[in-house]
């Protein structure tokens, strides 16, 4: 045993060592100064040639404000919301800053309970890394900060450093950016607002930050905000900071900030481009908003400028040609989304995020939210069928020559035969959108005209899980995925623009799939950062059943809803859709070099709720083969100029005839023709007095466009849920079932509802 003396030494001796290294620590930090956080830098982001796009961050919005700048309300707001004892204490909180290391040490949150002192100091790092060594210099510049400044230079310095969000750094920034005024000239209540920003202005921003957070919507975010402005006006109050009547005049009201407005060099298609490309970063690395908004960063895209311009150019060529705001009242609010992307890559090359944050739209409708995608759904159940089989074929594929029933108000069965049911227990019947009786088609010829009726008895034989199981593998995300009932097949789901294409770009690469991204490289002070590799090339489906889906898109553009993208004038494929009430219209086409998809809807800029489109460009309704196909074969033909037309791998053939239930005998052979599967179709087709949106079967002649003004998307319904359910029916064809108050509320009639919405590579919604 050791004696006394040898552990008194030992004891003796560890414990000056710690008196040693925390004097070295102590006497080699400096104190921050809260002027030189201002001098912080800005992002800079770079075209996929490297030339440079624009710069932006806290260097375009960053002023310090003296003491007496700063009213006492907003001194007294952070001091009751945060750090009661801040007069009087030392400028440290041992329990919080062991909580930290704690926590640290077994893999937790590195975030412990601060004091102001704390806060400031943290603020003052360019490089926020969380670990031991930084908790411990934050602890030792505390203590020095605590007996070098007084008190007011620290709140001095925590005010003017701290981010309140929208790139606002500093109470004067803030002050600017939500009230238009100087922080000397913020009311109590005003203050109170903006001491709840520093809670998380992601989740305290009432204008909402869905782009960083799905969480966090504007309704979300103002529930917050009001929250923790109450309480902080409580506190002050309390605190005896603020009196009755100062109380009650503060707290009367809830002090409405301004909306967003768009920063230097954020303008056009610009801003949605940094936006996306910030989300990337902050989803694919540990730096936060905060960090990455103090500037410094280089940030490498995959946006490539001409194509970029080209589909901002058709955008607007095809909405000067079309709508006009003034004179038709149908024709306001409409918006556009649109994305391009890489196929066998998974480079967002462009996109369109709508009219521009100068415009005061700050959403990024490539990355839409609650817009339902309707037909273009449909090339999922049919990968779907080809890949898995259905109940009938023991695992075996289906083949596109299998017939289903295509007629109007059809009821739906189970596996098992019996009949699908709503929640009342009534039968559910799928519609197309007009009664026209289709007969058994096959389903090479129901996609090309986008009849319901088989696509959704298709979806239930092959079974919904698998259904989402493709459309999952293929890139869309399982988030945006509506319920998996009868309605599932027609489309409503809600993934972004940047999602569809991403999908479709799966099929164009024979079934080999990769994430979007938008970023290729970081560097901070020119140092690269890790975790911005390009993602990895993965085989989502069997390589001829991706063949083979394209095989019958081509065919949509060649004799189907999508025919207007013959003009692209080279070899390609594609689906259109439309959804419940006309709300939304789509056309996701392809070559093998591009994926693209456009998205176009109507939206009521005070709640946000899809708005119907019909009598929208003075036409009865809008469909995915109209507009939408029309600014997608513009920006291809500028995008694809000079490329060559390779065309796309053979298919070779798929699967076996199994026909959905009561098709009649003989079964066809799989080396049925097209002009044999004409014969099987209805001979005279609805005349253009009875529907404007079907068109009908094509002839086998170089014109086979009769009704041309018929000849679009077939009107899709893409509403409900339950069994098809509300509105349910889905996509092109037309469907709208009968409707059941049982269930839930209609998909994608609100952006806010949708689930997707979040950052590219990976995230988009």
């Amino acid at each position: 045993m050791p004696s006394w003396k040898l552990v008194s030494g030992l004891c003796l001796a560890f414990f000056g060592s710690l008196v040693a290294v925390a004097g070295i620590g102590y006497a080699m930090v400096s104190v921050p100064n809260e002027n030189t956080a201002a001098l912080s830098e800005n992002n800079v982001y770079y075209w996929a040639d490297g030339k440079q796009m624009v710069a932006t961050g806290a260097g375009q919005n960053r002023q310090n404000v003296t003491i007496d700048r700063i009213p006492e309300a907003m001194q007294w707001a952070v001091i009751s919301a945060e750090n009661k004892s801040f007069y009087e204490d030392s400028g440290i909180d041992p329990m919080g800053i062991a909580r930290a290391l704690g926590n640290m040490a077994t893999g937790g949150d590195t975030q412990g309970g601060s004091t102001i002192t704390q806060q400031f100091v943290k603020n003052t790092y360019l490089s926020q890394e969380q670990t031991v060594s930084r908790k411990f210099k934050e602890m030792f510049i505390s203590i020095k900060v605590g007996t070098k400044l007084s008190k007011d230079k620290i709140l001095q310095g925590y005010l003017n450093t701290s981010y309140y969000g929208r790139g606002a750094y500093g109470i004067q920034a803030a002050a600017q950016t939500y009230y238009g005024k100087d922080a000397i000239d913020l009311t109590p209540s005003e203050c109170a607002f903006l001491a709840a920003l520093l809670k998380g202005p992601t989740y305290y921003d009432p204008a909402g930050n869905v782009n960083l957070d799905s969480s966090a919507t504007a309704e979300k975010n103002r529930e917050r905000s009001e929250e923790r402005w109450s309480w902080i006006l409580e506190q002050m109050h309390t605190d005896k900071h603020l009196s009755d009547a100062e109380y009650q005049e503060a707290s009367k009201e809830y002090p409405e900030p301004q909306g967003r407005k768009a920063t230097k060099g954020m303008t056009g298609q610009v801003s949605y481009l940094v936006d996306t490309a910030k989300r990337y970063v902050l989803k694919n690395s540990d730096i936060t908003e905060a960090q990455f908004d103090q500037g410094g960063y280089q940030i490498y895209t995959t946006f490539e400028k001409d194509k970029v311009d080209a589909l901002a150019k058709a955008v607007k060529k095809v909405e000067k040609e079309k709508l006009d705001p003034e004179k038709r009242e149908k024709d306001q609010h409409v918006q556009f989304g649109a994305a391009s992307v890489k196929p066998n890559d998974g480079a967002i090359v462009a996109l369109y995020g709508g009219a521009g944050f100068e415009n005061g739209h700050f959403n990024n409708n490539a990355d839409t939210s609650g817009v339902p995608v309707g037909s273009t759904w449909k090339p999922f159940v049919l990968a779907a069928a080809m890949e898995h089989g259905t109940y009938k074929t023991n695992g075996e594929g289906v083949s596109p020559q299998s017939k289903y029933n295509g007629n109007d108000h059809l009821q739906i069965r189970n596996n098992d035969g019996s009949l699908v049911l709503k929640k009342d227990n009534t039968p559910f019947y799928q519609e197309n959108e007009t009664d026209y009786k289709w007969g058994y088609i096959t389903l090479h010829k129901a996609m090309e005209q986008s009849v319901n009726t088989p696509f959704v008895q298709l979806g239930m034989d092959v079974g919904m899980k698998n259904v989402a199981d493709v459309a999952e593998k293929s890139g869309i995300l399982k988030d945006s995925f509506a319920d998996l009932n009868a309605s599932f097949a027609l489309g409503t789901s809600t993934p972004s623009a940047i999602r569809m294409a991403d999908a479709y770009a799966t099929f164009a690469a024979s079934g080999k799939q990769a994430d979007p991204y938008s970023v290729t490289a970081v560097k901070h002070k020119g140092s690269e950062l890790p975790g911005f590799e390009k993602p990895r090339v993965k085989q989502a489906m069997p390589e001829n059943v991706a063949n083979n889906v394209t095989s019958v898109l081509e065919n949509v553009i060649e004799n189907g809803t999508g025919y207007r993208a013959q003009g692209l004038g080279r070899a390609a494929a594609g689906k259109t859709g439309t959804t419940d009430k006309n709300k939304s219209a789509w056309w996701v086409g392809y070559t093998q070099q591009l994926a693209t998809s456009v998205a176009m809807f109507r939206e009521d800029p005070k709640d946000h709720e899809l708005l119907s489109m019909n009598g929208t460009a003075g036409d009865e309704s809008i469909h995915g083969g109209d507009v939408p196909t029309q600014i997608w074969t513009e920006y291809m033909k500028v995008a694809l100029k000079g490329e060559d037309d390779p065309g796309f791998p053979k298919a070779e053939k798929i699967g076996e005839i199994a026909d959905g239930i009561g098709a009649p005998s003989p079964t066809p052979t799989a080396t049925e023709t097209e002009e044999e599967e004409e014969k099987e179709t209805p001979s005279a087709p609805p005349s253009p007095t009875e529907t404007e949106t079907t068109p009908p079967p094509p002839t086998n002649t170089a014109t086979c466009r009769p009704f041309d003004f018929n000849c679009e998307d077939d009107g899709e319904e893409s509403g409900g849920t339950d069994a098809g359910g509300t509105d349910s029916g889905g996509t092109d064809g037309g469907a709208t079932s009968s409707p059941d108050p049982t269930t839930s509320s209609d998909t994608g009639n609100s952006r806010g509802s949708g689930n997707g919405n979040g950052s590219d590579g990976g995230l988009f919604g």
